[in-house]
């Protein structure tokens, strides 16, 4: 577990420098890779980077037909619900560009219960990957998106789950959820995140400020769990940052 891996902060002034930092570090990691693949985040902070991405100049940039998009957890409902975290990606960019239908790896909430949709997702990712173990030199994606409640969770693992101590398994199901929406929840591990070239944290409003002080000052909380083997990025606007680190301001 490489937890030890400096980390990197970004502060931009405000949301829209947050979605256009973010897309050209998304950019720089798929636009030359011969299959590259991200795994998306939801929540409010990436809609405007997801946004972007439909539009001009950037979608012409990405090369959607050899990039493959996961998503890092899901809310057990159906894809066309609001909820949905990968139906907020489809409805945002992924339906409105050229991302070939079978580049698109959704987590499959039409199973009876979400450890069966886990182990469904496992077996995508394994075959995706070709291997049944992570190898730290050979990441699973070249980005990860991640978030960050105001609990300070990150993904679907929620402060006092018992998922945060899972080693072995990619993902997991996760029968109650910390922090509304109150629905299962489907998510990725640490491990499983953690196979990147590149973690990027995305944060904003100042709502979020008091949960980053707690995560920067070392409190246990999951988002302050999370690690990379590559690069562990934290990109903040503004109003997120805490006063001492707005000298990491662009």
């Amino acid at each position: 577990m490489n937890t030890n891996r400096q980390r990197e902060l970004v502060v931009v002034p405000g949301p829209a420098a947050l979605a256009e930092t973010a897309a050209r570090r998304l950019l720089s990691r798929v636009k030359h890779t011969a299959r590259g693949a991200v795994c998306l985040t939801g929540g409010s902070s990436p809609e405007g980077l997801y946004r972007l991405l439909a539009e001009q100049p950037w979608r012409d940039e990405v090369p959607w037909d050899r990039v493959h998009w996961f998503i890092g957890d899901e809310r057990f409902v159906a894809e066309n619900d609001p909820l949905s975290n990968m139906g907020m990606a489809r409805r945002l960019f992924l339906d409105r560009v050229n991302a070939p239908r079978q580049n698109i790896h959704p987590i499959e909430t039409a199973t009876n219960y979400p450890e069966a949709a886990a182990s469904l997702y496992v077996d995508e990712l394994k075959s995706f990957y070709g291997a049944q173990r992570l190898d730290p030199a050979r990441p699973l994606f070249d980005l990860v998106l991640m978030g960050l409640g105001s609990d300070g969770h990150t993904a679907s693992l929620f402060p006092h789950s018992p998922a945060l101590e899972e080693n072995e398994r990619w993902v997991v199901g996760v029968a109650k959820a910390g922090l509304e929406p109150f629905v299962p929840r489907v998510t990725l591990t640490f491990p499983a995140l953690a196979s990147s070239r590149e973690m990027l944290f995305l944060v904003d409003g100042s709502n979020k400020r008091g949960v980053v002080r707690r995560v920067f000052s070392g409190e246990d909380l999951p988002a302050r769990r999370a690690y990379c083997d590559g690069d562990l990025v934290w990109l903040l606007d503004r109003a997120a940052a805490p006063e001492d680190q707005h000298q990491h301001a662009l």
